[in-house]
Formats: structure tokens, C-alpha cells, sequence
């Protein structure tokens, strides 16, 4: 079986700082992560691997720091990596983003599934693995928070809001999933050395290195508008309220019914 899994580093932290320009973060000095779902989607790739026999490839697309995401991919059992990376890329929207996995998918092979995790928590806009889809012309679950895999078909349980729905279909297709279809397993001794000494467990791919057309590529590609970007603040403090236990519950009371909460 022959997997491929995307995977995107996030930064790890809640304070974010904004590039006023043109809306987009600012990663410089901020700690990173692989996206949760996207580990998730790895675990899955790695377990179908050891169940069923074949290989496991991750993508990635992002400054060349991302390199150490796919170093921690390689040492939970991906077999491959590939980091596509340029200057041409940087500000790509979903959609430039979707285009641009997409023709690197291309140039890494054919694959039976391939794996996203449901959205980064960087954006929170759950549309690169339907785009990607989209582009390969490939049937797509997504929300998936179960899965078999019997001969050529996939069976997966699709989340909804209140309750799941079984869908089932041939591969080649693409899977979205979500918390709770595993958990990620926790990155071997051995693996972290090999993947620190295996020099070509990485590869790094630029425009030069697979077709793709440059009028859709970057920023300036991007349809989506960013109209106005902001770090939340929270203005409200909390009070604590003084007495015993029953003058605390009437002050609260009185307190929700100005709000009318209550």
C-alpha cells in the first residue's frame, strides 16, 4: 500500500504576531509544531503501513525551518519526506496551497491514500485537503474518525454533528481526519537517531523541481482578501466575591440577572 501523508508545521503558541502588510504571521522566533490533526493523520498512515505492508511519504510545504517537522514525521515511520520549498510560495492562500501539494503530489508518485489532517490550527479553515482533492480529480471523506481498509476499498466513519455516517469507496481517495481517530504514537530512540544520521530522508523541491504554473503560486496568486487581521484581547478580569457561601451565591445571582443571564 502506498501512502502519502500531508503535513504542516504550526506555531505552538497563543500569543501570534501579525504582518499588518498583507494579514499573514509572522513565524520568526515563535516555537513550532507538527498540526495536531495532521499527527493524527501520520499515526493512521504508519498503522496502515504496519498492518497491511507498503510505504509511507509526507509532504510538506514551507520555509526550509519546516525540515524539523519532517525530521519528528520520519521518526514516527514515515519512510520519505519531501519539502517543497521557495520563494514563490511564500503568502499562498488555500488555494494557491492546494495547487501547489498537489502538482508536488504528482511529481512524488501515485498513491492508494492519501492523508490530511482536517485543518491547521493555524487557519482553521478546513479546505486544503478538498482542494487537493479537487486538483487530483480524487473522491475525498473527510471528518473521518474511523477507518478500515479491506482489498481496494476504504470504509470510514464520517463525524456529524450528532452522530457518524459509514462511507465507503475505492482508492485511490483522499481522507481528512479528526481527534480521535487515534493517538499518535510517541517517536522512537532508534527512529530520532536514524532520522538525524539518514542525510536523504528529506527531500527538498523547489520550482525547478516539479511543474508547476507560477501564475498560481504565492501571494500575489491568491484569491482570498484578507480584510482586517487581529490578535483577540481579553478586556474582561475576573472578580472574586467576598463572604461566606450563601452571601456568594446571592451576589452571583444578582450579578447574572444584570446581564440577564438569568
Amino acid at each position: 500500500m502506498n501512502i502519502l501523508v500531508c503535513v504542516k508545521q504550526v506555531p505552538d503558541t497563543d500569543e501570534v504576531r501579525i504582518d499588518e502588510e498583507n494579514g499573514t504571521l509572522i513565524r520568526d522566533g515563535v516555537p513550532s509544531i507538527i498540526n495536531p490533526e495532521d499527527k493524527i493523520a501520520l499515526e493512521e498512515a504508519v498503522r496502515l503501513k504496519e498492518e497491511h505492508g507498503g510505504k509511507v511519504t509526507v509532504i510538506s510545504m514551507g520555509p526550509p525551518q519546516a525540515k524539523t517537522a519532517l525530521l519528528e514525521a520520519y521518526a514516527m515511520g514515515a519512510d520519505e519526506c519531501i519539502l517543497v520549498s521557495d520563494r514563490a510560495f511564500a503568502g499562498s492562500d488555500t488555494w494557491a496551497t492546494s495547487y501547489t501539494l498537489a502538482q508536488g503530489i504528482k511529481n512524488a508518485g501515485e498513491f492508494d491514500i492519501i492523508f490530511c489532517g482536517r485543518q491547521a490550527i493555524d487557519g482553521d479553515t478546513a479546505q486544503v485537503g478538498p482542494q487537493i482533492a479537487e486538483n487530483l480529480g480524487m473522491p475525498q471523506i473527510t471528518y473521518v474518525r474511523g477507518l478500515e481498509v479491506e482489498g481496494e476499498k476504504v470504509k470510514a466513519k464520517r463525524a456529524l454533528e450528532d452522530g457518524y455516517s459509514v462511507v465507503e469507496t475505492k482508492m485511490p481517495v483522499l481522507l481528512t481526519v479528526i481527534d480521535g481517530l487515534n493517538k499518535p504514537r510517541y517517536p522512537s530512540i532508534k527512529r530520532v537517531v536514524a532520522a538525524f544520521k539518514k542525510e536523504d530522508c528529506i527531500k527538498v523541491w523547489s520550482t525547478d523541481d516539479f511543474e508547476v504554473d507560477m501564475s498560481k503560486l504565492g501571494l500575489d496568486a491568491s484569491p482570498t482578501q484578507v480584510y482586517d487581521t487581529f490578535v483577540p484581547t481579553n478586556e474582561k478580569k475576573g472578580e472574586f466575591l467576598e463572604g461566606n457561601e450563601k452571601e456568594k451565591v446571592e451576589k452571583l445571582l444578582e450579578k447574572l440577572k444584570l446581564e440577564q443571564v438569568l
